[in-house]
């Protein structure tokens, strides 16, 4: 994954490229000014040379300026390089007057948004691709209070998705022996359970059990853009801590069952959006049935990020839980999470409950669960295999589940069938076991009890 190589190729056309075009006439003393006279420098160079000497101008231009001067720069960037509306009507009305290829040609080139063309070209600079995909992180920190940036951010996606698809992803298998610069990455970008320093790193890379892969860019040089941690065991998994555990024994049996997913970590902030994991997980499951034939199971021990503020926010929904449940929520959801086994013990059935309804009936405005993380695995055509009590008891894990987590099942020869149940019918593919927990009738057997009442 060295590319230093054509980087320094790269850099010796743009530094050629600078001492044929002199670009002290096109930078004035204002940075919102040179970025504006650069890009549309730019966008009209024919020139190779020129063009990556501009390219890379406008980014170290970029990475000198202020959070204002980024400001002002996204804004012109959402103003100008718009499509011609006076080109475009006139390839519309000549296509619909005569659908040729040629005139279709004319109209897709019309309507593209020039911004397209200003970001492939900023991508010919050395280290283009990595100063765009921070770009894009400092864009998506505007977006929220900013709507009239989307636009922008359309074509960041519209092109990242094609310069990251899987066919230019490299698969790595990440051990302790690998890179220290690496390994230190791992630790920064763990985004699911922290990693506590190296020893803790050590302890998830080194033993047996252990693996851990990583999907990697030729254009991001040592930069992971998503990794997954994985354990082998002998039966699905219901709590980090046994997993995270410093004094945990290794699992050391040469034929292990059951293949354990229990962290996915996107990398790249300035990827959000572009999807790596299902690639990932399927790749993985496929290298290491090869490794280990005696794998049966491929499983996740998934966290549930957002359960206690969808809890807090629609406890209403679980009217028909028992009263003594639902008070023994509300005093969950005030702090009282309960401080003997007594306690935890009589809190179980009630979490459980509200969690079993979270999972299989909230919805989102487009009918799918609110969970993102449920999204994601029933979306790559996982099962909600069972939901697991005390999964995880660290601070974190109280906060924003209630110590729920999950397990998805990854059955192989269900995926294609699951994953298109979930996305045409919006379907969750759960087990039984998930199921029998849902006290809550189903929605049309109340309609039906309803109409038998009014009838009688």
């Amino acid at each position: 994954m060295d590319v230093s190589f054509f980087q320094e190729i790269l850099s010796k056309i743009s530094d050629r490229g600078r001492q044929i075009l002199d670009l002290s006439s096109l930078i004035g003393t204002d940075a919102e000014e040179s970025f504006e006279e650069l890009c549309q420098a730019l966008v009209s160079s024919r020139g190779e040379a020129s063009g990556v000497a501009l390219a890379r101008r406008i980014l170290d231009l970029y990475r000198l300026t202020t959070d204002k001067e980024k400001d002002a720069f996204f804004v012109f960037l959402a103003r100008h390089f718009l499509p011609s509306t006076e080109a475009v009507q006139r390839a519309a009305t000549a296509y619909l007057e005569q659908p040729e290829i040629g005139r279709l040609e004319t109209l897709m080139a019309a309507v593209e948004s020039p911004r397209q063309e200003l970001f492939r070209r900023l991508n010919l600079a050395p280290g283009g691709t990595t100063a765009l995909v921070r770009m894009r992180e400092d864009l998506l920190r505007r977006l929220k209070d900013n709507p009239q940036l989307a636009g922008v951010d359309r074509d960041f996606v519209h092109l990242f998705s094609s310069w990251f698809n899987r066919g230019f992803l490299v698969l790595a298998h990440l051990s302790w022996s690998s890179p220290a610069s690496i390994l230190e990455k791992l630790i920064a970008y763990e985004k699911v359970h922290k990693i506590h320093g190296f020893e803790d790193l050590r302890r998830r890379l080194d033993p047996n059990d252990r693996r851990c892969f990583a999907f990697f860019h030729p254009a991001l040089v040592d930069e992971p853009l998503i990794f997954v941690q994985v354990a082998l065991a002998s039966e699905i998994p219901s709590s980090i801590q046994l997993l995270l555990a410093s004094d945990a024994e290794d699992f050391d049996d040469p034929d292990p069952s059951v293949a354990v997913f229990y962290s996915i970590s996107n990398c790249q902030d300035g990827l959000r959006g572009i999807s790596f994991g299902n690639f990932l997980i399927k790749q993985v499951a496929e290298d290491m049935k090869k490794e280990k034939p005696s794998l049966k199971a491929f499983v996740t021990l998934s966290p549930a990020p957002t359960f206690r503020s969808w809890l807090e926010a629609n406890k209403a929904e679980l009217s028909y839980l028992p009263a003594a449940q639902r008070k023994l929520i509300d005093a969950a959801l005030a702090g009282q999470f309960g401080e003997s086994e007594e306690e935890l013990d009589a809190l179980e059935p009630a979490i459980l409950a509200a969690a079993a309804h979270y999972y299989l009936r909230a919805k989102d405005k487009k009918g799918k669960p609110v969970d993102p993380v449920a999204r994601f695995h029933l979306g790559n055509g996982a099962r909600l295999e069972r939901i697991n009590w005390l999964g995880d008891t660290s601070e974190k894990g109280i906060r924003e589940s209630l110590s729920v987590m999950v397990n998805y099942l990854y059955d192989l020869k269900d995926i294609e069938r699951n994953h298109e149940a979930y996305v045409n019918l919006s379907q969750v593919a759960a087990s039984k076991a998930v199921r029998s927990i849902l006290l809550a009738p189903e929605p049309n057997a109340k309609a039906a009890q309803r109409k038998s009442e009014t009838i009688s």
